[in-house]
């Protein structure tokens, strides 16, 4: 039985906080452990793989949290329950990782997985009609309260970023599971070329904000 949601409107869209990661590092790591992309990226054949993803996770959301990027969160009261992390158009975050994420991201996902990192997001960048935007590079909603419309809520507070952004033209995500490119659809992303990173094949997609 799936633990009870509270009605949308008591949802709360937020900021998360840095005692939050730890929960939503697990809720992340359930929703890729098995993403064409980060099986292939990790290596899932190799033995240590969830480890190795673990870790790339939690470095990932360490990252934004020492740059101050923006990770939206999902909560019911006290419970996260979905979280978004996106890369904000002015940040000299993007491939250009500081030192000491790169350093503690070779140790912990080794340099194959470091390097095809770096590399997915260049090569979505190059694909967005925009030069300045933001990039989604997480959204996750916990595996015990999926089908509730949570997903679409986050994109909604995803939206509200952006929009609160003067220098943003929009938002981009990198889809390389054919489900989910009607989720996006609705929130009116477009896709604006094919990439293939890699064993994987994927769509990037962009909202581009109103005018």
């Amino acid at each position: 039985m799936q633990p009870l949601v509270s009605s949308l409107e008591a949802i709360k869209a937020i900021y998360l906080g840095v005692d939050d990661l730890k929960v939503a590092a697990s809720i992340l790591f359930n929703a890729y452990v098995d993403d064409p992309l980060f099986t292939d990226i990790f290596q899932a054949e190799k033995e240590g793989y969830e480890s190795r993803l673990r870790s790339a996770i939690r470095e990932e959301l360490n990252a934004f949290w020492v740059a101050e990027q923006p990770i939206v969160g999902l909560f019911d009261g006290e419970r996260l329950l979905a979280v978004a992390c996106l890369t904000a158009p002015d940040a000299a975050f993007g491939s250009g990782r500081y030192w000491h994420w790169r350093l503690r991201m070779l140790l912990t996902a080794g340099l194959f997985g470091t390097k095809q990192m770096l590399e997915k997001e260049e090569k979505v960048r190059a694909l967005v009609p925009a030069v300045n935007f933001h990039m989604l590079s997480f959204i996750a909603v916990h595996p015990d309260y999926q089908h509730h419309g949570l997903g679409h809520t986050l994109l909604g507070a995803i939206d509200s970023v952006v929009e609160e952004d003067a220098k943003s033209e929009g938002v981009a995500v990198f889809v390389t599971i054919a489900k989910h490119k009607p989720f996006f659809n609705d929130d009116s992303y477009d896709v604006v070329g094919e990439l293939s990173l890699s064993h994987v094949k994927g769509e990037v997609m962009f909202r581009r904000k109103a005018a």
